[in-house]
């Protein structure tokens, strides 16, 4: 199966992570995974600084090689909140619970174009352990570390 997944990815963290494993369960063995990462540009509205994209993407690629996964993949760069997603024939999007309103603006946007809707497929977000969301801006804001543990 095709998979399209997005985001900043920075710091790469767990959340980030269980939605990265996601996109490659669901695309399979011999499926393909495309991995929007977003520019330099696009992630500068960030309210937290953002590592430079090249940086981001080879820690990003790094992490999927360690993992072994037998999907294959590609980085693209992400200049929009859309990407390729509207053009491209793929068959799932796989988002967090923040961004499922871009995947159902993506389907509804795919439909006017008279292309066909993705399947959407949403995972929870993951919670530190002051049980609170486990994200990049408070990771920057050193409440807690890239896998939700509190620093002190």
């Amino acid at each position: 199966m095709n998979v399209m997944v997005g985001g900043t990815f920075d710091p790469l963290h767990i959340g980030h992570k269980v939605l990265l494993r996601r996109s490659f369960e669901i695309a399979g063995k011999g499926g393909f995974v495309t991995i929007g990462l977003t520019s330099d540009d696009f992630a500068s509205r960030k309210n937290h600084p953002v590592r430079p994209y090249s940086i981001r993407r080879d820690e990003l690629i790094a992490w999927i090689e360690s993992m072994e996964f037998s999907a294959g993949y590609h980085v693209e760069c992400l200049a929009d909140r859309f990407g390729s997603a509207l053009n491209e024939d793929f068959e799932a999007l796989v988002v967090s619970q923040e961004t499922f309103p871009v995947a159902e603006e993506i389907n509804s946007l795919r439909q006017e174009m008279g292309r066909g809707k993705v399947d959407i497929y949403q995972i929870h977000c993951i919670m530190a352990d002051d049980g609170k969301i486990v994200s990049s801006t408070r990771i920057y804001r050193k409440e807690i570390d890239p896998e939700g543990h509190l620093i002190r």
